[in-house]
C-alpha cells in the first residue's frame, strides 16, 4: 500500500490497514466498470459517501458508528477491485466469503463489530441499491424501466436527497478521495 503497509489479502490484519489507503484506492476504482458519463469515472469512493447518505436519509437516528459501516461498506474493493455481481458468482473462490474477511478486518481496525446486526445489514444494503439505481440512469444509460427491472424502485427518500439523486456528477479521483477522507473523520470521531 501506498502508506508502506503490507496487506495480506488470505489473512487481512486489521492492523496493516489506513484510512488514507482506502480512500487512495476506492477514489481510483470505476464503478460500472469505468462505463459512465462525465470527464471522470464515478468512483466506488463517490459510491460510498453516496451510500452513507442515502442509509442517513432512509434511518434518521441512524448512529454514526452504523453511518460509518455505510461508508465503508465496499471498502474492500480498495485492493480487490469493483467486479460485477455475475463475474463474482462465475469465480471459481468463495469471492463473497473472501469479501467479507477483508470487511471484518475493515471494521476491526476502525472500532466497528466484524458482523453488523441484521437490520443494519439490510438498511446498507437497501441504499446500496438505491444508489445503483440513480447511478445507472443518471450514468450509465440505463432507463428508467430497466433500473427499476435491476434495482427495484426506490422509496422512502427526501425530495431534496431525491434531487440530489437526479444530479450525479463524477469527481476527480483527488476530490473524491479528499471527501470520502473527510466524511470517514466525521463519522469515526
Amino acid at each position: 500500500m501506498l502508506s508502506g503497509r503490507r496487506l495480506d489479502l488470505l489473512d487481512p490484519s486489521p492492523l496493516d490497514i489506513e484510512i488514507e489507503d482506502i480512500a487512495h484506492g476506492l477514489a481510483r476504482v470505476a464503478r460500472w466498470n469505468g462505463q459512465t458519463r462525465g470527464d471522470h469515472t464515478f468512483s466506488v469512493a463517490d459510491h460510498s459517501l453516496l451510500v452513507e447518505a442515502i442509509a442517513k436519509d432512509l434511518d434518521s437516528a441512524l448512529s454514526k458508528e452504523h453511518a460509518l459501516a455505510a461508508l465503508l461498506h465496499d471498502a474492500p474493493e480498495y485492493v480487490i477491485g469493483d467486479l460485477i455481481s455475475p463475474f463474482k458468482a462465475a469465480l471459481s473462490i468463495d469471492y463473497r466469503a473472501f469479501e467479507a474477511k477483508l470487511l471484518a478486518a475493515i471494521h476491526l481496525r476502525f472500532g466497528l463489530p466484524a458482523d453488523l446486526p441484521e437490520a443494519v445489514n439490510r438498511l446498507i444494503k437497501r441504499a446500496d441499491k438505491i444508489a445503483a439505481y440513480y447511478e445507472a440512469i443518471g450514468l450509465a444509460g440505463f432507463s428508467r424501466d430497466e433500473a427499476r427491472r435491476f434495482f427495484g424502485q426506490p422509496r422512502g427518500l427526501s425530495p431534496a436527497l431525491v434531487q440530489a439523486l437526479t444530479q450525479l456528477s463524477p469527481l476527480p479521483a483527488a476530490e473524491g478521495e479528499a471527501r470520502f477522507l473527510k466524511q470517514f473523520h466525521q463519522l469515526a470521531r
